[in-house]
């Protein structure tokens, strides 16, 4: 087949290496504009040009795919089919059209579960047992399309955003290929989607990272992986940020709940234990502001930090 790929972030680079090795021809990839990035805001091209570029592989950036003038673009290089994975903006229905086999979308999840923008992390944050990965005939609503294919896989205890984002983004390939394959066939049977099954999950705000100590711990816990590594959580103590990476869930205690969330209720040696709404959070990995990410050991040798001690909002922004 004439591929059109489109994809920007790096979760969308190991989809499009696939094809590269594959018997089809990806003829073009299309990503989004470069943009500042960083502290230096030196303009960055996206990971999938980056990629497109070293295999010689012309590339478009349109600041709107639904231009007149990018969709003319598209039609001239007459692909059979336009792969999806992360691109970054919506399509219209004239740019699904162009494609014989039309467009074919890659999402993180099993579909209709977290439609939208942040599949990996909520799988996370939710406590799902299982998540996975479904290919899509595309239409113009937000991945409302007819499932093609899925790939199911179950999430490790301790799994993070992370650490799923890079269990996901491998299985992708050889499901695109697979879904190729059967189109050309005629073996596939796209089904509907239940719309009424169907969640939608934004983009996540840095400022879902704050942990609301009120929660029970098992939340805060979840929290903490599904936002590992980006945007992370974070609460305060003293005045100053503290990132939270690691942490578990002590048995519940009856003793932790006569007291203020958020308060410590041991620091000393490699223990660092909180209390939360319900539960106690034992602190394993974490990071004070300005300073290396670090395990709780090497944190209690450098800051004092005792029994009765909060954690919890920024002071400027508490009642």
């Amino acid at each position: 087949m004439r591929i059109v790929f489109m994809g920007t972030p790096d979760f969308s680079v190991p989809t499009l290496k696939s094809l590269l090795d594959s018997r089809h021809q990806v003829i073009a990839v299309v990503t989004q504009p470069d943009k500042p990035k960083g502290r230096g805001r030196a303009v960055a091209m996206s990971p999938v040009k980056e990629c497109a570029l070293e295999h010689g592989i012309p590339v478009y950036q349109p600041v709107r795919a639904r231009d007149e003038t990018f969709i003319r673009e598209m039609e001239a290089l007459a692909p059979d089919v336009m792969v999806v994975i992360a691109f970054g903006q919506i399509l219209s229905q004239d740019l699904l059209d162009v494609p014989r086999y039309g467009c074919v979308n890659i999402h993180a999840s099993l579909l209709p579960k977290y439609r939208g923008a942040s599949p990996i992390q909520w799988a996370v944050l939710n406590g799902d047992e299982e998540t996975g990965v479904t290919t899509m005939q595309m239409a113009a609503g937000m991945d409302t399309g007819d499932i093609l294919e899925t790939v199911t896989v179950r999430l490790d205890p301790k799994e993070t955003g992370g650490s799923l984002f890079d269990r996901l983004s491998q299985l992708e390939g050889n499901l695109i290929l697979s879904t190729l394959e059967r189109m050309e066939q005629g073996t596939i049977v796209p089904q509907p989607q239940n719309d009424a099954e169907a969640t939608y999950v934004k983009k996540i705000p840095k400022t879902m990272g704050e942990i609301d100590w009120s929660s029970d711990a098992s939340s805060i816990e979840r929290l903490v992986r599904g936002l590992n590594p980006w945007p992370s959580a974070y609460t305060h103590v003293g005045g100053k940020m503290l990132k939270i990476w690691e942490a578990d869930v002590l048995p519940e205690d009856a003793s932790a709940n006569i007291v203020e969330p958020g308060t410590v209720l041991e620091a000393s040696g490699s223990s660092l234990l909180v209390a939360a709404g319900r539960g106690v959070l034992k602190i394993t990995s974490l990071q004070l502001e300005g300073k290396k990410r670090m395990d709780t050991a090497a944190f209690l040798r450098g800051y004092s930090l005792k029994t009765g001690d909060r954690m919890g909002t920024h002071p400027e922004r508490s009642e």
